[in-house]
């Protein structure tokens, strides 16, 4: 076996991992998962698209390879002391599995935000569970000082050539598995780039045709920046919806693996891993959780862009451990995301029959949602969601709308409109003068609305306020606050001390027709 503790980052190559996956140990835990066809988004697509279903494994996610196969190649003094982790999600659960099986002391540190679900699954496996802070750089930290103290041995959840080794196997049986002549494009979600690591190095070192293309969210694309800069960046912030692949900033390993064996890559939206996550189920009745339907959205949207036809790609589902109460969010936000809902805001004369006349341009498509509070004003704002058959039907909308003369502004890609206005429409105020509008994050748990509010309440008057829980480790509110100009330096100051990120939407043209 080779010794791994003689490579550094950037002394790893496709060869060595591939000698690292066919002598790893994943399968006293692990199993073989199959792969699925998708009749819908095949037929969709114009492609034939496969899934491999890594959501299958024991725990729901692949992590279970990486973990065991680090675990089970411990010397037996690293055993003795027992192993620790930092994580929020899957890779906790794959090291206590893998540490219940091995007969190991697990603990792990967990941000004070997880999901219960996760917190019981690690704990129903016997592994002790330590809450500290509000996010996996608080849990991480802590981790640090614990492994420290209790001599415990690290587990990292991707930067370890063990680990990445370990989800190279999924490439390992995908090879057996799907065979053409020509060779195929294998999409690989991404985040701290352990699995797309792994997985491009052994499908370059066996089958250097096959096409390999890294899939991340837009919001959280910390190995696409860092291909970008050359070297590995730190980023300031990552979105909270996508999870499961929320990393700030990649490992050095798989950054250096990935630069040399990845041959392109592809950003997402929300909404379009949302509709995703929709086709998944369509086609196999499974659940993906975010990170899980990540592969599937890129798949769509790279085949979309570059007219793929008649091809063969394979898309990773890692994971099925979403939380219950976000599917609602999933729903609401699928049919934007597979561009079959236009959202938009309509400017309609105030006077009766306005309506009517409106839905007859609209003619025989479905309204979604219709928002609409009166004003003792000569024009009306109306926020509505109009169902498109087909993607390319909201630009005949929009054409046919301003030809009748209507202003109308597509909403329809607007994160504000479609995560907080939509639910506020009709709250004008014109009495709020110097009204300033920020977005803010929090973590999501008791106490934490109220701990924000106390912060919030000083001197400046709050005058616009909505909160909405999706479901995911953080909450966001959208706060309206009266600073006069003169105060506008000191709130500055406030906000950058408040502790919770903040975004000044006080220019968003969703804010601006229907809350002023």
């Amino acid at each position: 076996m080779l010794q791994t503790k003689n490579f550094k980052p950037g002394e790893l190559d496709a060869m060595d991992v591939l000698r690292l996956a066919l002598t790893s140990k994943v399968y006293g835990a692990a199993i073989e998962t199959p792969v699925s066809e998708t009749p819908g988004l095949s037929e969709r697509t114009g492609n034939r698209v496969l899934l491999k279903r890594e959501d299958l494994q024991p725990i729901f996610s692949f992590k279970l390879r990486g973990a065991y196969n680090k675990m089970a190649q411990l010397s037996a003094e690293e055993r003795a002391r027992g192993v620790i982790c930092a994580s929020a999600g899957n890779h906790a659960q794959g090291v206590a599995f893998a540490a219940q099986q091995l007969g190991l002391r697990a603990v792990i540190v967990m941000p004070a935000t997880t999901p219960e679900i996760k917190v019981g699954a690690c704990r129903a496996r016997g592994a002790e569970v330590v809450l500290h802070g509000d996010s996996f750089s608080d849990a991480e930290a802590h981790a640090l000082g614990l492994q420290a103290a209790l001599g415990l041995t690290p587990v990292h959840p991707y930067d370890d050539p063990l680990v990445l080794a370990g989800q190279g196997t999924v490439a390992l049986e995908l090879l057996r598995q799907v065979e053409t002549g020509n060779g195929y494009t294998v999409f690989v979600p991404v985040g701290g780039g352990g699995l797309i690591a792994g997985v491009a190095s052994v499908i370059k070192a066996l089958r250097p045709d096959i096409r390999v293309v890294g899939v991340e969210p837009d919001d959280s694309d910390a190995m696409y920046q860092s291909l970008q800069a050359g070297e590995r960046v730190r980023l300031d912030t990552v979105g909270i919806f996508v999870d499961g692949v929320a990393v700030k900033m990649v490992g050095a390993y798989t950054f250096d693996l990935t630069r040399r064996y990845v041959d392109d890559w592809v950003r997402v939206n929300t909404d379009e891993v949302c509709a995703a996550i929709k086709d998944v189920f369509d086609d196999t009745r499974a659940v993906m959780e975010p990170a899980g339907a990540l592969a599937v959205a890129g798949l769509k949207k790279y085949a979309a862009e570059r007219s793929l036809r008649g091809e063969t790609l394979v898309a990773l589902t890692c994971g099925a451990n979403v939380n219950f109460d976000r599917l609602r969010h999933v729903a609401e936000r699928a049919e934007i995301g597979e561009q079959r809902e236009a959202i938009l805001a309509v400017t309609i004369p105030e006077r009766p029959g306005a309506f009517r006349e409106f839905i007859e341009v609209v003619g025989a498509r479905a309204i979604t949602e219709f928002n609409y509070r009166y004003a003792p004003r000569a024009e009306a704002q109306i926020f509505v969601g109009v169902q498109l058959a087909q993607a390319g039907q909201r630009g005949e909308l929009l054409a046919a709308l301003r030809t009748r003369g209507y202003a109308v502004t597509d909403l329809t890609e607007d994160e504000l409109a479609k995560v907080h206005v939509r639910h506020m429409v009709g709250g004008r105020a014109p009495e709020a003068t110097d009204e300033r509008v920020y977005s803010f994050t929090f973590p999501e748990r008791p106490g934490a609305l109220l701990e924000f509010l106390t912060h919030l309440h000083g001197r400046w008057n709050i005058s616009l306020f909505h909160y909405r829980n999706h479901g995911s480790a953080h909450g966001r509110v959208l706060a309206g606050v009266q600073v006069p100009g003169a105060d506008a330096a000191e709130f500055a100051a406030f906000l950058s001390g408040l502790g919770y990120p903040a975004t000044d939407m006080s220019g968003n043209a969703a804010y601006r027709l229907f809350l002023t």
